[in-house]
């Protein structure tokens, strides 16, 4: 069945898609394969049927507001049989109705915008896991590097230390370095553990092979940032909506104040002659005028109004603060990488290679393994928070996700 366009896959569909691609074949394929998980998410599909819910509202404040009444009597006066029918209708005399139906369109947006923000959340959390999940993955792989390393070692510590190359603290040092790689091998892989199953929590049918978010789409992400118009993020959508609802119940409020009149027609036979009459009656607002009910409206609107310009003003804040992060970690993230050039993947043969001809003792040589291994964790972790900030930058500004037009 086709998407609707309000529905949750047109929107997810736009996810990262809102610009020409490098690889837009692949960026596809994977944009469509996280849009039919995020789709399946208990809160997706709450949201979905509560925006359902909330269109059935607008659908039944478009419709009439009164209907016509239909009115039967009959009596008996000696031997004349009495009868009367009548029609009466209520009218909207101060159009309640316009009022109604613009209220209408404004609920249509509030379910819409409602929908966007909980595809927003689950999109930019599904990510978040995904990101996750892969610097845990990163950061096993190295504690096990390591730890296969200092067996090696071990082994090759057993040989020399029997041909009296080194001593026995030499052992004694790097069996207490392999003890705490162990206890590190451990933590690592209840890491992964639990990244997991915050990923399944999110995309339901995801498992450790599918990997996490694929390269290529980093480029295409970060190619959207900008200046956003904050105005159309689903969190500020949201409640410009809701205010703009109760701006227009209060209209509907005032109108209804108004006494609506009621006009009615009738026939009918009595004793013997036929009878047509004309009525027309219409409240009389005095001892209650409805006035309460219109001020308690306009309070209500403006209180949205106050809520809606304060998370307007929030928005701004953490959108600046949002971006000023990123930036600062992909700085701290390229400069990493320039001063790695691959010089930490090509140290550890190095360092092996002057410690087997002596230049570097036992000690310092578990020293700079370790270091190694920190250099690495640091590569990781900057490129962890640097596209974590990204994410948070794309969510924060609504670019993340860009409702089909």
């Amino acid at each position: 069945m086709k998407a609707s366009k309000h529905s949750p896959r047109a929107l997810l569909c736009s996810v990262l898609l809102s610009i020409p691609l490098f690889g837009q074949a692949e960026t596809v394929n994977w944009t469509n394969w996280l849009t039919g998980q995020i789709s399946k998410h208990p809160d997706v599909m709450a949201a979905t049927e509560q925006a359902a819910a909330r269109n059935s509202d607008a659908e039944a404040s478009e419709q009439p507001l009164y209907n016509p009444e239909l009115s039967v009597g009959a009596d008996r006066t000696g031997s004349e049989n009495n009868f009367e029918a009548g029609l009466s209708q209520t009218i909207d005399w101060s159009d309640q109705q316009g009022a109604l139906q613009e209220k209408a369109k404004l609920i249509r947006l509030s379910a819409q915008a409602g929908l966007s923000e909980a595809v927003l959340t689950q999109t930019s959390e599904s990510l978040f896991a995904l990101v996750e999940w892969r610097a845990t993955t990163l950061f096993e792989e190295i504690a096990e590097s390591q730890q296969q390393r200092l067996d090696a070692l071990l082994d090759q510590v057993e040989q020399r230390q029997q041909a009296g190359d080194l001593g026995r603290a030499d052992a004694e040092l790097l069996f207490l370095n392999l003890s705490r790689q162990l206890s590190e091998v451990a933590q690592a892989k209840a890491a992964v553990d639990r990244a997991e199953t915050q990923v399944q929590e999110r995309l339901p049918d995801w498992r450790p092979q599918d990997g996490g978010i694929p390269e290529y789409i980093w480029p295409a992400l970060e190619s959207q940032i900008g200046e956003a118009d904050l105005l159309s993020h689903p969190s500020i959508a949201v409640a410009r909506a809701e205010w703009q609802v109760l701006k227009s119940e209060a209209e509907v409020a005032r109108r209804k104040a108004t006494a609506s009149p009621t006009v009615g027609l009738s026939g009918g036979r009595d004793g013997g002659e036929n009878v047509v009459g004309l009525t027309f009656s219409i409240p009389l607002n005095v001892r209650n005028n409805y006035s309460a009910e219109i001020r308690a409206a306009n309070r209500r609107a403006l209180e949205a109004e106050a809520r809606f310009q304060a998370l307007y003003r929030k928005q701004q804040y953490d959108l600046a603060g949002a971006r000023a992060s990123w930036k600062r970690y992909d700085k701290q993230l390229r400069r990493w990488k320039e001063l790695s050039q691959g010089r930490v993947q090509r140290s550890a043969d190095l360092l092996e290679k002057q410690w087997q001809v002596g230049d570097l003792s036992t000690s310092e040589y578990l020293q700079a393994l370790g270091q190694r291994a920190e250099s690495l964790k640091t590569g990781i972790e900057l490129e962890k928070l640097a596209q974590l900030g990204l994410i948070e930058l794309l969510s924060q500004s609504g670019e993340l996700i860009t409702p089909f037009q």
